[in-house]
């Protein structure tokens, strides 16, 4: 066993409904390894069923580790971090998460690693506050993806240890399943963000409205979807219709945030992680709506699903002293 701290790295695994991914990063949250599989997804489908995707996780992770183990040579890896579940509540669970569990704990047993379980979501939070170089803190977050759409707020008590606090968020279709289920209506594929924004880049009217349906800190997207459906069956072209659901994404989680009747001098700013908020037209018009406020955005290769946070995550809770860790471990 090296001895030398410097070497020490520290390994995220992160098994999500459509990427497998896996990072590296060392004890100054350097990243050195940022692998991701993202899972095959039939054409004209609106995703994956839990077993087709836990099956494709069991396939990639081989190809990832072997692909980046020789990383180890002149290192010693000296924890691994995994999404265990979605949300860091009790009753959160998916079965695409028990295979970063399972070779998570495979790992951490065999070679005598540190142990951290976590969630999808601490993964995100940490890869945006990483990537964004926000200091430790109170944050309110915007989770905007295909799985949630949720307002937090986010108080990292501790080096990586997130409190996290659900203010707010949608009542039935998520931000991104939103988006997927009208780019599927416009031939766009799955998934459609990155196609449908393209799209959206090329309208010359944003004067198509789409209702919004926001009650409080509560968002709706089922109304605002349907009406989508009937401006394109109405002959609504799809440029124009594409930017108008950015406009309506955007506006809806800008009223949703006043509505919360929260405070932007009660956090250090606002923070939107998760592949929504790679959206450039969405960025900038939260931006506009919510000009109070000090935005800032998860980098957009960092937005989507991936394993940085957790790794991130990694190195903050038990990079710390190799005393802390083996307290970690025993537990």
């Amino acid at each position: 066993m090296k001895s030398n701290h410097e070497r020490y790295l520290y390994l995220g695994l992160d098994t999500s409904a459509y990427t497998t991914s896996l990072a590296l990063v060392d004890h100054n949250e350097k990243l050195l390894v940022d692998q991701r599989f993202l899972l095959p997804v039939n054409k004209g489908s609106l995703g994956l069923r839990q077993s087709e995707a836990v099956f494709s996780h069991i396939l990639n992770f081989p190809r990832l580790w072997q692909q980046e183990r020789k990383v180890l040579n002149d290192a010693f890896l000296a924890a691994v971090a995994c999404s265990v579940r979605p949300r860091p509540v009790d009753e959160s669970y998916m079965p695409v998460f028990k295979v970063s569990e399972a070779f998570g704990l495979f790992l951490a047993q065999t070679m005598g690693l540190n142990y951290l379980p976590s969630s999808h979501q601490e993964g995100h939070v940490i890869a945006g506050l990483w990537s964004a170089g926000l200091k430790q803190g109170n944050y309110l977050i915007l989770h905007l993806s295909g799985g949630t759409t949720e307002i937090l707020s986010s108080e990292e008590t501790e080096p990586g240890l997130l409190k996290l606090q659900l203010l707010g968020g949608t009542a039935d279709l998520n931000a991104g399943q939103f988006i997927d289920r009208l780019g599927q209506a416009m031939g766009l594929g799955f998934p459609a963000g990155p196609k449908l924004e393209r799209l959206a880049c090329k309208s010359r009217n944003e004067s198509i409205k789409i209702p919004l349906a926001v009650k409080g800190s509560n968002i709706s997207f089922s109304g605002p979807a349907s009406h989508a459906e009937r401006l394109l069956e109405q002959g609504c072209s799809r440029e124009d219709l594409a930017r108008a659901i950015e406009k309506c994404i955007a506006d809806s989680l800008s009223v949703a945030v006043r509505g919360s009747m929260l405070k932007a001098n009660d956090y250090q700013g606002l923070l939107a992680v998760g592949g929504v908020s790679a959206n450039i037209y969405i960025r900038n018009r939260l931006k506009e709506k919510l000009s109070g406020w000090s935005l800032f955005f998860a980098r957009p290769e960092y937005a989507p699903d991936n394993a940085v946070g957790l790794a991130v995550q990694a190195a903050r809770r038990l990079g710390e002293n190799r005393e802390e860790m083996t307290d970690v471990k025993r537990n």
